[in-house]
């Protein structure tokens, strides 16, 4: 188990010393996504590779519209190609 620094307000319902980097990446990556800060944004690309990221993006089944833009932009990934796109 790998200690987490994010923003102890990010994973407030949880005990952050629970959380495994391996086993926990697509809890870890989607909540950093939807709720996290521009901070946990740049940890999170400490932590996990893009290519992992990527994939985990890709099958959130919700995000704002603000935040599918940045991702599509980001990753050069066409919006419609994600699970939460309408």
């Amino acid at each position: 188990m790998n200690k987490l620094h994010f923003d102890k307000a990010l994973f407030w319902d949880i005990d952050l010393n629970n959380l495994d980097i391996k086993k926990h990446s697509k809890f870890i990556i989607e909540r950093v996504i939807k709720r996290g800060s521009l901070e946990d944004w740049f940890y999170l690309k400490k932590i996990y590779s893009l290519d992992i990221i990527e994939k985990e993006s890709l099958h959130i089944r919700s995000l704002d519209k603000k935040t599918l833009h940045f991702l599509s932009n980001y990753f050069g990934v066409d919006k419609s190609k994600f699970r939460c796109y309408i």
